[in-house]
């Protein structure tokens, strides 16, 4: 895109909107997000586009017809020359804009519309396998395959919560862990625990031994599900702030231990494999 604009001599902009379409649209089906706004405009602004505009997507916006969004936003709002967009992209009402539609007004509207193909990892056009898509990163996340999703995100995976108070279970046990609040509506990877980075407001980052499940050695029935962090070499007071919790390898599944004892040897174990895994 900003190769583009930059060859054509036009600002790059980049329009998403404040939620995910599907999130208004069938809330009992809406997938778990892979990054919060503040994250999503983050990666976007590292492109290196010029601007982004983020849309507000509500009911009155879900029933929109397609030609009107596009006069709206495209043609009278950022009064485009050149819009890009998935070969298989939909929008609108009942997703029934497409590339074709696009094409359609652009021919009359005087702008031209280039959908591409999806593309791998190394940028080029993909065929059925190894396409970057958020249903394959969910899909890699969610069997615990991080390693995968990294891959295609080109970066780990990241989620970001407050650090809360616990229990103080870990604490106890001599291990002291970060309780990262994730907003529910962020994807987690799946039960266990990882090799990662926590990163603090002020920019530290430290190796982290990352527990994300439900802690059956402690609650047999009803466990809330917890991400927590345990900082290597660190001591300082965590609660309260804002952290980037960042996958890097999954180390092994959820273990309901049969006493305490086992666990604190479990979690030194844990500890130097978080050390070998990022070296």
């Amino acid at each position: 895109v900003c190769d583009i604009a930059e060859s054509e001599g036009l600002a790059s902009v980049v329009v998403t909107f404040d939620r995910h379409p599907a999130s208004v649209v069938r809330p009992e089906s809406a997938p778990a997000l892979l990054t919060d706004l503040e994250q999503k405009l983050e990666l976007l602004t590292d492109t290196g586009v010029d601007a982004c505009l983020v849309i507000t997507f509500d009911h009155e916006r879900s029933t929109e017809p397609a030609a009107e969004f596009v006069y709206e936003v495209l043609v009278d709002g950022l009064q485009c020359k050149t819009v890009i967009v998935g070969e298989d992209f939909h929008f609108g009402h009942q997703r029934q804009g497409n590339v074709i539609l696009l094409e359609e007004i652009g021919a009359e509207a005087g702008f031209e519309v280039r959908g591409l193909s999806l593309v791998g990892v190394d940028g080029q056009p993909a065929g059925d396998r190894d396409q970057v898509s958020s249903t394959a990163i969910r899909a890699a996340l969610a069997s615990g395959s991080v390693a995968e999703a990294n891959r295609l995100l080109t970066r780990p995976y990241e989620v970001r919560g407050f650090v809360r108070g616990g229990d103080q279970r870990a604490r106890g046990l001599g291990f002291r862990t970060a309780n990262v609040a994730v907003p529910e509506e962020i994807l987690l990877p799946a039960d266990g625990v990882y090799a990662g980075w926590y990163e603090r407001p002020n920019g530290d980052v430290h190796m982290a031994a990352i527990s994300l499940g439900t802690r059956p050695t402690f609650y047999a029935e009803d466990g809330k599900l917890l991400l927590e962090a345990h900082l290597l070499d660190f001591d300082g007071d965590l609660y309260g702030e804002r952290a980037h919790v960042k996958f890097v390898e999954v180390l092994r599944g959820q273990v309901k231990f049969d006493g305490i004892e086992a666990l604190k040897d479990q979690l030194h174990l844990d500890i130097a494999a978080t050390r070998r895994s990022l070296g």
